[in-house]
């Protein structure tokens, strides 16, 4: 091993651990594990996506299948209440049984090998509640909760290219999507939400201008027409005011960018509250 690594070997490992690695690799092969949880919902891209680049930067890498969990956990339901579940009525259910089922396992793991487990919300998804509570939010740490969507996506780019990580470039061929829905429903993030874009301006016109809605909606109607913005600002209001109790219980995060939306950190917000209905009723009216 080169000398100069020897201290920060040290440092992660303990002085007295076992285990003795002679290269850059083999430190970060015994420290970032990684794992691809698949359903039938999981694509052939994903898993590549994800393969590839815990290759290329020499991560452990585990997969299986957690599918055998996510039709036990719906078949006990489906006999409690008597009737089975369709996608057509029970969408969200179904769609987070599978990220909840998830949990327990990478807990398992990460306890098994004494690790932080690492959560990958980001502060838009966090906005709006995009994510499953005890299911894809599980975690000690998210370092990326700080910071945008769309930051990140720029990020991964810009890393393939500039920082020379080839393992990114199935990654960044992606469509961000929570694959949670069978294959032929074609889901995406922003079919489910609203263009990234708009949906981190939003954000920042409210929390770090502390703009109101119909403040918010003039602004935005200065690139969309006036239907289309109110309908996004309404989503997102909707969305903001009813996951508060989800921001309350995310994984710790840094302080990275210009604002975030950690509630013990940097942006308090009621968990409670009437959710802006007043001003959205008058935004309403436009998208009728």
């Amino acid at each position: 091993m080169e000398l100069g690594l020897q201290p920060f070997v040290n440092k992660i490992l303990g002085e007295h651990n076992a285990y003795s690695p002679n290269t850059e690799d083999e430190i970060i092969n015994h420290l970032i594990t990684t794992a691809y949880q698949s359903t039938d919902n999981s694509s052939t891209a994903t898993f590549e996506a994800a393969a590839t680049l815990a290759k290329s930067v020499h991560a452990k890498f585990y997969h299986w299948s957690i599918q055998e969990e996510t039709d036990q956990a719906r078949s006990i339901i489906e006999d409690a209440i008597n009737r089975p579940l369709s996608w057509d009525k029970d969408d969200v259910v179904l769609q987070n049984i599978q990220a909840r089922s998830r949990s327990p396992i990478i807990w398992m793991l990460a306890n098994l090998k004494n690790s932080l487990l690492i959560t990958t919300s980001n502060r838009s998804e966090g906005s709006v509640g995009y994510a499953t509570m005890d299911g894809d939010t599980s975690g000690s740490l998210a370092p990326i909760a700080g910071v945008s969507k769309t930051f990140i996506l720029d990020w991964l780019k810009w890393a393939e290219k500039e920082l020379n990580y080839p393992g990114l470039e199935k990654v960044n061929r992606l469509i961000p999507t929570a694959e949670l829905r069978p294959a032929k429903r074609s889901q995406s993030d922003e079919n489910d939400l609203m263009p990234y874009s708009i949906l981190n301006k939003i954000e920042k016109l409210f929390i770090l201008e502390k703009l109101s809605p119909k403040a918010i909606y003039i602004e935005l109607s200065k690139q969309l027409s006036p239907p289309v913005a109110a309908k996004h600002i309404i989503k997102f209001f909707q969305l903001w005011g009813r996951n508060q109790w989800k921001r309350e219980r995310l994984a710790p995060s840094f302080e990275l960018d210009a604002y975030n939306i950690d509630p013990r950190s940097w942006y308090r917000f009621p968990i409670l509250s009437s959710g802006f209905n007043n001003e959205l009723d008058e935004l309403r009216k436009l998208v009728r």
